[in-house]
């Protein structure tokens, strides 16, 4: 495993402010009434124990179905006016995922708003794709997410910016690791991703994230088919109709974190 941590003490991390879209607002993971925890949050939680109590402050701006220039209006500015020691950046993916984009163009993009954010945040983390190879909706653009990926490996090495790296996560390739509807981490997966990030910031962690799952059983042709129908017309179906509205989850969604607050 490569080693993308950077240098900053994990004491000097008193302030933490996440930017992005589904994945890091936690869709997938459920939360207290209709919110989500996911991975950023538990990250915060993780990084708060290393301070006194109360020391720590933590923001959420993120907010699902956002792309990436919608990200850099929106939240790259009260990230920066916020001035966090650490601020975690995932942003293109919704990018990628529309027909005929260009990982390429999608990363240049990506990098000014890096530079941007560098030059009035302590630390940026940024994050990579996940190897969607087992995924049924995704597995067809593995190679435009593999293209953006090296690309944020590139970026991260420029701005001199530590790399949660999905990519190479192999225990968010397990099935298990995601949601009913395919497209976002299940709780389990969350955690996973937590604790990877925790480890690139230099935080000790109480499990592995690469840890093995449990066996299960094996599960049968028609249970296969059965999940898959379900899949279909609980997830699938309702996803291909916003895409043709022109409508996204986030619409009439406000971050659910938008100021750095103790925890």
């Amino acid at each position: 495993m490569a080693d993308d941590s950077n240098s900053m003490s994990k004491s000097a991390i008193g302030s933490y402010a996440a930017v992005g879209d589904s994945f890091t607002e936690g869709v997938g993971d459920p939360g207290p009434g209709d919110s989500f925890i996911g991975w950023a949050d538990r990250l915060a939680v993780l990084l708060a124990d290393e301070r006194e109590e109360h020391t720590f402050r933590y923001a959420n701006l993120a907010v699902r179905g956002r792309l990436l220039d919608q990200i850099v209006e929106e939240q790259v500015p009260r990230a920066k006016e916020l001035s966090p020691d650490l601020v975690t950046f995932c942003a293109g993916g919704n990018d990628i995922l529309r027909p005929g984009s260009d990982p390429d163009d999608v990363a240049e993009r990506y990098e000014a708003a890096v530079a941007d954010l560098r030059a009035s945040v302590g630390t940026v983390l940024v994050c990579t794709g996940f190897d969607t190879r087992d995924v049924p909706l995704l597995k067809h653009l593995r190679g435009k997410i593999a293209t953006y990926t090296a690309h944020v490996r590139a970026i991260a090495d420029r701005h001199d910016c530590p790399v949660l790296d999905l990519w190479s996560l192999r225990s968010v390739q397990d099935r298990r690791a995601w949601s009913d509807d395919r497209l976002h981490l299940s709780p389990d997966g969350h955690t996973r991703v937590a604790l990877r990030a925790a480890q690139v910031l230099g935080l000790a962690v109480p499990a592995d994230p690469d840890q093995p799952w449990p066996a299960e059983d094996q599960r049968t042709p028609a249970e296969v088919r059965r999940d898959n129908i379900h899949w279909a017309r609980e997830h699938l179906v309702p996803w291909i109709g916003r895409r043709l509205r022109g409508e996204s989850s986030g619409d009439h969604v406000e971050p659910k974190r938008p100021d750095l607050l103790p925890l």
